[in-house]
């Protein structure tokens, strides 16, 4: 596959501009944080909804959609307040003065959502089961796993020689885009120019030595080159945590990018919407992420 340097030109200009805008919501403060992806679960949403359609050529109440909307973001901002409950860190959230504003915002949606959920199902003529499940699914799809996104962005603590340093509280959301993004691109790069072999059915373009090559790019960039750049003296101990999260990113980050595929095939669209031109919309920017953050969340509970 010969390298289009048309295109790869078309993607570098947009995918720039892309990173400075996310590189602001990440590195501002936690509300430019949710900010981000509060317009991500937006825009995650409509485009979700709009291929659940196509899939099963029906059309979903607007007041069903609204329903799910609301709902789902209501989980998104439930989902760091049960986690911090269950692991005795809340009082994070008190610290951002996050507290009341997640609870009391919770309720407000989560009643309206529920509301128009039931408004929307009883207004539908005949309800496409399939299609009304499937639009389910993207409460866990979409709200529950930027919530546990949401839920990453806080401190974790290394132990040095002087006693210990606190990272910033955009570390760990960081290494794992940081990780997607480099995945990404040298998976693009390495296929370009030495891929042969067809990785998936679902995705022509993807080859199994772009896929390897992208993996361990990924791993030796995040797990090795990140840590001498920034923060060399207090992430020394951090070599095994760095190159274990940018594996599970780069694993399930593929595993998300050909679901979002097959869901694209299945609705006969080749992007899920227009964001950026080159680029797709906000499903093709974030569908790796989606599958990537509760893998590496998973992970940060258990051994973090």
């Amino acid at each position: 596959m010969a390298m289009n340097w048309s295109v790869f030109t078309t993607r570098a200009i947009y995918g720039l501009s892309f990173a400075a805008i996310m590189a602001a919501g990440f590195l501002y403060s936690y509300w430019s944080f949710l900010l981000l992806f509060t317009i991500v679960h937006v825009g995650g949403w409509r485009e979700y909804l709009r291929l659940i359609e196509k899939i099963f050529k029906t059309e979903i109440d607007l007041n069903l959609k609204l329903g799910f909307f609301l709902l789902g973001f209501a989980i998104m901002l439930y989902v760091p307040i049960l986690s911090s409950w269950l692991t005795d860190t809340h009082i994070i959230y008190k610290k951002f003065g996050l507290f009341g504003y997640y609870v009391n915002v919770h309720f407000i949606l989560l009643i309206a959502g529920t509301l128009l959920t039931m408004v929307g199902t009883f207004q539908q003529k005949v309800i496409h089961l399939k299609a009304y499940l499937s639009a389910a699914l993207g409460l866990l799809y979409l709200s529950v796993n930027i919530g546990l996104l949401l839920d990453l962005y806080k401190p974790i603590y290394v132990i040095t020689e002087e006693g210990y340093w606190q990272s910033p509280a955009f570390f760990l959301p960081l290494t794992i885009l940081l990780s997607i993004w480099v995945n990404d691109t040298m998976a693009y790069i390495v296929g370009s120019f030495i891929g042969k072999t067809p990785f998936s059915k679902i995705s022509p373009k993807k080859t199994w030595e772009g896929t390897i090559g992208g993996a361990i790019l990924a791993v030796a960039t995040i797990g090795l080159l990140f840590p001498a750049l920034f923060y060399n003296d207090q992430l020394n101990n951090l070599y095994p945590v760095l190159i274990t999260i940018a594996s599970i990113a780069a694993v399930a980050g593929t595993s998300g990018d050909l679901l979002e595929s097959k869901l694209k095939r299945m609705a006969g669209v080749k992007d899920s919407g227009t964001m950026m031109p080159g680029h797709g919309g906000f499903l093709d920017r974030f569908d790796s992420l989606l599958i990537a953050v509760p893998c590496v969340w998973i992970f940060v509970r258990l051994f973090l």
